[in-house]
């Protein structure tokens, strides 16, 4: 019996020390000084010149952050989707639905579906990935609304989904210890259920986000290689590392072997095009002058300086407004074959056919539309059913 109970101390000894250690592997909020950033990246850059350099580097940063949010851990990415689809509405230029589809096994990933009014005939379209912030159910929002109409306009199948814990998505707190692996998870479960669909082209999808948006379309497009053009909206900073748990409450930046930041995990979408959108009212305002420099290096690598670019305005502040979704639009129309002409345009694109619809009328799960009876129901719940270690 002594002899159990010694054992079962060594066990918790090692499992506090393991915790610990991670612990103090997180790089979280601001980490960093504005010129500590600014000195990581002039170091740092110094490290490497050429494109096998680089992708050395790449090959360790991408490695630590599949390490560091234990992503191997999920299931499969097998399961049915058992797609809900409800409440179809034809707008101008757009049609808009409430979906959800199953991400694992009794987990539910909601949002809406955003398609042309009329797609060209016998072709596909490309994708948007269209996610969004911290805030009060942003998914039912005007930005989110309004660009997610947009894109829709312009030619692409756009799937607007929650952050877990916002919308329709209450399956588990926000804050789950591995809501950033649920939520990079999730985004790979959204790009397998477009490119199921037979109206979607898998050459051409695309990610955009703002805020912890942003945190989710730098990851996912470092990850995923379906991503072909990505757009992160105030979000990529030098010694910002992202305030919330489903940012960087996983080590993924840090590591005994390495120390990264966000403007190298968006470097990772090299050669792809992306486009970084800063202002000079939160983080981001340094882009021009410290971030954007390195990332440019890294293409530069490729030959493909011009399949990257910053719009950088430095009299807003941080949202995902009116002139940050007009560079997108440019951008995405260019990249993704995208029409932007099909948004009215007079000294500036007018967005005024976009009709914003009530959360009540967004929502997936309802009175009428259920959450199935099999859904995992709390953070424990759905962590035991992960069997996450």
């Amino acid at each position: 019996m002594k002899k159990s109970i010694i054992s079962l101390s060594i066990v918790l000894f090692f499992q506090c020390s393991i915790a610990f250690a991670q612990e103090n592997m997180l790089c979280q909020g601001a980490y960093w000084t504005e010129d500590e950033g600014a000195i990581f990246m002039k170091q740092t850059a110094f490290t490497w010149t050429s494109e096998a350099d680089w992708e050395k580097r790449a090959a360790v940063i991408r490695n630590g952050i599949i390490q560091g949010m234990k992503l191997e851990q999920m299931p499969a990415r097998t399961a049915p989707f058992n797609t809900i689809i409800h409440s179809t509405r034809e707008m101008d230029g757009y049609i808009v639905e409430n979906i959800a589809i199953e991400s694992f096994p009794g987990f539910f990933i909601t949002g809406n579906l955003y398609r042309p009014l009329n797609p060209a005939p016998f072709t596909k379209s490309p994708a948007i990935l269209s996610v969004h912030g911290h805030g009060p159910d942003l998914r039912f929002g005007e930005s989110m609304q309004t660009r997610s109409a947009a894109f829709a306009r312009m030619g692409a199948v756009v799937f607007a989904y929650d952050m877990i814990g916002y919308g329709d998505s209450k399956q588990v707190d926000h804050k789950i210890p591995i809501a950033l692996t649920l939520q990079t998870y999730n985004s790979q479960r959204v790009i397998d259920y477009l490119i199921s669909r037979p109206d979607v082209d898998p050459e051409r999808i695309g990610v955009t986000g703002e805020s912890g948006g942003g945190t989710q379309s730098i990851l996912i497009t470092a990850l995923d290689s379906r991503i072909k053009v990505s757009a992160p909206v105030v979000m990529v900073s030098a010694y910002f590392f992202g305030g919330c748990t489903c940012e960087s409450g996983m080590p993924i930046h840090k590591s005994a072997d390495h120390q990264t930041n966000n403007v190298e995990i968006a470097a990772l979408a090299a050669p792809r095009p992306m486009l970084l959108v800063s202002d000079g009212g939160d983080w981001t305002k340094n882009n021009p002058r410290i971030e954007f420099p390195y990332v440019q290096k890294v293409y530069s690598t490729y030959e493909a300086e011009s399949r990257v670019d910053n719009v950088h305005l430095a009299g807003e502040r941080h949202d995902y407004g009116k002139n940050k979704r007009a560079a997108v639009y440019n951008f995405f129309g260019h990249y993704l074959g995208l029409n932007a002409g099909r948004i009215p345009y007079q000294d500036g694109f007018d967005e005024s056919f976009v009709t914003l619809l009530t959360s009540d009328e967004l929502r997936v799960f309802n009175e009428k539309n259920p959450m199935p009876a099999h859904a995992l129901k709390g953070d424990v719940e759905v962590m035991e059913f992960l069997n996450w270690k």
